[in-house]
């Protein structure tokens, strides 16, 4: 009897975890490899949102994520432009399981960067800051093993600027020297004081020009953060003092230019008459830029293409989730610590498009 009821038992016992076996499935381990991915959660905190090319880039963003493939998705957080927000909504994406941070910070000093290169280092995920400053970036790249630092060649930039003012000096100088003194008198329009990408596009425009043999005398300077209403509120005092003495207007980027010249329209400048105009000249290649200089009413513009600097960045960003070298499988070079973004750096100045290799 005892047997028989020994034999019952371990039969049930047979039959429970035999059931059990059946029932409970083990989750799979997801996996990051580029042919069978979870999905990577990307936050993307860009300060200056509002800026017609940053809103470019999120364009093109949202366009790798279309593209099933990739398995990807971007969460955009708009900061305003506001400090105080910024913070917050970084906070708040530190807390939250997101894969990626891509940030452009506000704060580009080495102690704020440290602060964030620790917060995201102890969640364990991967992390890319754009456009610190050269000096930061390489001591900061030694913090943690996930942060990647990536910046366009601002040098480059500012050089293809300055030979748009330096071929229209040499075809008509006359357009430029407008009292014939030899001397080029112009205002700089500069984006945030503590962006890297400002001094160079600022330093090697100028000294372009000056490299060709042409002098230039700075009339005034400011720093408009890469915004279109304050460049055009400042060219508005601005022309006040120095009016008709203004031969060029040089700035950072597309949105201040197009500031500055709905600024010179309040005064009947660069309204079409040829005796009326201010050669001003940008950098990013948006399309109303481009509109504008086909009409004759700006000069020039560098082109920046938003698309080679999201693909950089998901790149990047994708090689870091996996834990792989940030650059692997690409092209791309890392200089003084830091990924350059591979723009062309073509000008724009009417109807075509100049290569600046």
């Amino acid at each position: 009897m005892n047997i028989l009821r020994k034999i019952i038992i371990l039969f049930l016992v047979s039959l429970t975890v035999f059931t059990l076996g059946s029932t409970i499935k083990v989750k799979p381990t997801s996996s990051l490899n580029n042919n069978n991915r979870a999905v990577i959660n990307i936050a993307v905190i860009f300060f200056e949102t509002e800026d017609p090319y940053t809103m470019k880039v999120i364009e093109s963003f949202k366009e790798i994520e279309s593209v099933k493939e990739n398995n990807v998705k971007f969460t955009f957080l708009n900061p305003q432009n506001n400090i105080a927000i910024n913070n917050e909504m970084l906070d708040n994406a530190l807390r939250s399981n997101y894969d990626l941070y891509i940030l452009y910070l506000p704060d580009r000093t080495e102690g704020s960067v440290n602060n964030v290169i620790d917060r995201v280092r102890q969640r364990g995920k991967a992390l890319i800051l754009m456009n610190i400053p050269t000096e930061i970036a390489l001591k900061s790249s030694k913090i943690y093993d996930k942060v990647a630092f990536v910046t366009p060649d601002s040098k480059k930039a500012g050089i293809a600027q300055g030979n748009i003012i330096v071929d229209l000096w040499k075809k008509n100088k006359e357009a430029l020297d407008k009292n014939n003194n030899g001397v080029l008198e112009y205002i700089l329009l500069e984006g945030p004081i503590n962006d890297p990408q400002v001094v160079d596009r600022s330093k090697y425009a100028i000294s372009t020009i000056n490299d060709a043999g042409i002098k230039t005398q700075e009339l005034a300077k400011g720093n408009e953060d890469w915004n279109k209403e304050l460049a055009k509120t400042s060219i508005n005092n601005l022309f006040l003092r120095y009016g008709g003495n203004i031969e060029a207007i040089i700035s950072n980027n597309d949105a201040m230019a197009i500031g500055a010249i709905e600024a010179l329209q309040n005064y009947g400048y660069n309204k079409g008459d040829k005796l009326k105009n201010i050669a001003v000249v940008g950098i990013d290649g948006l399309q109303e830029a481009k509109d504008l200089i086909d009409k004759g009413l700006m000069t020039g513009t560098v082109i920046q293409d938003p698309k080679v600097q999201s693909k950089l960045l998901y790149t990047v960003g994708v090689n870091l989730v996996n834990k792989l070298n940030p650059i692997g499988n690409t092209d791309y070079q890392i200089v003084d610590g830091q990924i350059i973004i591979p723009f062309p750096y073509d000008t724009y100045v009417g109807k075509e498009v100049s290569n600046n290799k």
